[in-house]
């Protein structure tokens, strides 16, 4: 047992790579916090198809995230990483509290509007819909007290903390009320060429994407190539500067140093200095993580048995966590 809060956070594979908004919007953090907490991180599979996927593609990535998720310091011997529909109960759980989620209740979550929008609503999922829900069991299986998400994630812990009151309310006490640790000390990384949208892998050109598993020469030629002003002095000014302060934004958390003195460093240098150092700083950064994700993915058998041990810890949690839910609805127990 551990006095340790209980976490829980997860990342959708829903690319070959992640990239470095992954890393620092996110991983960085998980590694910090797998020291303050017991941690669990799952690589989210069962969110990914809630939008259509190509099955062989699908599995690939699964474990391309995982691998990247240990190459960058996520250590599945201190903290629980494993993928989430190798636990049954995130999926069993899910079903129970969709029977206690309102109809208007799911629909006002914000993100469901937004993707729904841009689809059409004849081409969202029930899936898609029941989304927020799938994440409430998601953190709730494991007696979960912090959950680190971003800022558009909140809404969806407020979801979960009002299905585990309601729950607790008519059923019995069962569920912890868990905490959103919002991350709002974490830098927000832009594109590379359009430092005004946030970089994102659904980006139309990969030209502003720099991914962690990126060949260096490929990440130094679009730190080099990305897009700034016409005035030389390297000054963090998010309003009239967002290309020179994204890329500051980038060195400073990388280096673990002051915006103010990475400005000083580069005061007499111009842009072309400045981004030399950067591209340098990110490929030393990355290229150990790169090397370490390739060894592992040669590897996959290997990869699988730590995934698998993991699982079997969630799972061990998890399923307590569904037999109390089981017996405190009336469902009848197997004999």
């Amino acid at each position: 047992m551990t006095n340790k809060p209980r976490l829980y956070s997860g990342m959708q594979p829903s690319s070959d790579s992640l990239q470095i908004g992954n890393y620092i919007g996110a991983l960085l953090s998980w590694k910090r916090m797998q020291e303050e907490c017991d941690a669990l991180f799952s690589i989210v599979d069962l969110h990914a198809i809630t939008v259509p996927q190509d099955p062989a593609q699908l599995r690939e990535n699964t474990r391309r995230t995982a691998a990247q998720y240990i190459a960058a310091g996520i250590d599945p011997s201190r903290s629980t990483l494993y993928v989430q529909s190798h636990v049954p109960a995130h999926a069993e759980l899910a079903w129970v509290l969709n029977t206690i989620t309102g109809f208007g209740e799911a629909g006002r979550m914000t993100q469901f509007k937004d993707k729904s929008a841009k689809q059409g609503a004849d081409a969202a999922s029930v899936g898609l819909f029941a989304y927020p829900v799938l994440m409430a069991a998601d953190i709730l299986l494991y007696r979960t007290e912090v959950v680190p998400v971003g800022e558009d994630q909140r809404q969806h812990i407020e979801l979960t903390r009002d299905l585990a009151t309601r729950f607790n309310s008519r059923f019995g006490d069962t569920f912890v009320l868990p905490e959103a640790r919002i991350l709002t000390e974490t830098a927000k990384i832009y594109d590379l060429q359009n430092p005004t949208a946030k970089m994102s892998k659904s980006a139309e050109s990969h030209a502003g994407v720099i991914w962690l598993l990126d060949e260096p020469s490929v990440t130094a030629k679009k730190i080099m190539r990305a897009v700034t002003d016409d005035d030389a002095s390297v000054r963090f000014d998010r309003e009239a500067k967002p290309g020179v302060s994204n890329l500051l934004s980038i060195y400073s958390v990388l280096s673990e140093r002051s915006v103010d003195s990475i400005e000083d460093e580069f005061a007499a240098s111009g842009y072309g200095a400045f981004k030399k150092g950067l591209a340098e700083l990110v490929v030393s950064v990355f290229e150990p993580i790169r090397a370490r994700t390739l060894e592992m993915l040669d590897d996959p058998a290997e990869l699988d048995r730590i995934l698998a041990g993991n699982a079997a810890r969630a799972q061990e949690i998890a399923d307590q966590t569904l037999q109390t839910v089981y017996d405190r609805i009336g469902l009848l127990r197997r004999g």
